[in-house]
């Protein structure tokens, strides 16, 4: 599914700030000891709480909706024909051909077009072709599955969050970058808002009658690639596979006609409903509703479902944190992160979250 041409020319430089570099969350918390900034859209009003007190936001009635998908071991360290360390980072298989993957190489020299590389547990692939974009066409020597990723891969941390190459995953970057409802492995990066539920959280969540409910959007590396170009309209987001079960669908309809608050927890969650919502009815025929969308939303966009956004704290210029701004207004939002800024928040994928609304 393609998204709405809604969108107009949008300086990029608008979704700018400033963020010293201490706060960025280098290691992660127990679940749900983070903190947890309430922003209302309507009037810019912020307050603090703790994440752990999440439940006490929401009202009997409202649903949650949460992202299911589990993050794959998608990052490999290899050795090239002259034993030089090399990173891949498998993005999908190609054709649904388990021995064929896209990936990205670090660094690309040491990974070109013909050249073999030798990966742990006796796995060989071979670069068969070098994509314009940088992308690489990797042949393995076998299939590679989830089991196996998860015995030789390695979590894909994002790049600010600083590990040293190669060196064994510890193990509480393996538990911490997983949400405790992860199911499928199908995403290369983790849906983060959903990192702080821990059980008792959730609990808590259920006994004020709180209604939960699953999707899941295959979270690729697009969704993150910096935003370089001027002005929203000339950036596109790579299309990710969607797939939101029919009880998901009935739950969101029966919250919509009821008027009861529907609340996403991350934006991709937030992609996932407002591009279901714009299918036209030939397209969502009963059952699981299964799609690909590429939907960017920046500011002008028309929200159909959601009312309310749990979210982290987002890099500046990104596609993330214009969708943070399309929702809560773009000053209200860079106004909430300079306090957030100021009072000692931590940013990003193990920092602290926001509830907009």
């Amino acid at each position: 599914m393609r998204s709405e041409g809604y969108i107009t020319e949008v300086r990029v430089d608008l979704f700018d700030y400033e963020l010293p570099d201490d706060r960025i969350a280098q290691r992660p918390r127990p679940r749900g000891s983070g903190r947890l900034l309430v922003l209302d859209r309507s009037t810019g009003n912020v307050s603090h709480h703790r994440f752990a007190d999440f439940s006490d936001l929401l009202e009997p009635g409202d649903l949650l909706v949460r992202n299911d998908v589990r993050v794959r071991h998608a990052r490999l360290y290899g050795r090239d024909v002259e034993n030089r360390l090399v990173e891949l980072f498998l993005l999908q298989p190609l054709e649904g051909d388990a021995r064929r993957w896209s990936a990205l190489a670090r660094p690309g020299r040491r990974a070109k077009a013909g050249r073999p590389i030798e990966l742990p547990g006796g796995l060989g692939a071979t670069v068969v072709r070098v994509q314009p974009d940088g992308k690489r066409e990797l042949l393995f020597d076998r299939p590679v599955e989830a089991a196996l990723l998860e015995e030789i891969g390695h979590v894909p941390l994002p790049p600010y969050i600083r590990r040293e190459p190669g060196v064994p995953d510890a193990a509480e970057d393996r538990e911490a970058y997983q949400t405790i409802f992860a199911r499928e492995p199908q995403a290369v990066a983790a849906p983060t808002a959903g990192l702080h539920f821990s059980p008792e959280i959730l609990g808590r969540v259920a006994a004020r009658g709180i209604r939960v409910a699953d999707l899941t959007l295959a979270i690729g590396a697009a969704t993150f690639a910096p935003v370089r170009v001027e002005d929203t309209a000339e950036h596109v987001i790579g299309a990710e596979d969607v797939m939101i079960p029919q009880k998901t669908r009935e739950a969101v309809e029966d919250a919509h006609r009821g008027r009861r608050r529907l609340v996403a927890v991350g934006t991709t969650v937030t992609r996932a409903l407002e591009a279901a919502a714009r299918m036209e009815p030939s397209d969502a025929s009963p059952g699981d509703l299964r799609f690909r969308t590429d939907l960017f939303i920046t500011p002008g966009f028309e929200f159909r479902r959601v009312n309310a956004l749990l979210t982290n704290f987002h890099l500046p210029r990104s596609s993330l944190l214009m969708l943070a701004c399309a929702f809560g207004g773009r000053e209200h939002v860079l106004e909430a992160y300079a306090e957030a800024v100021r009072e000692g928040y931590l940013f990003y994928s193990f920092g602290d979250a926001m509830l907009i609304r």
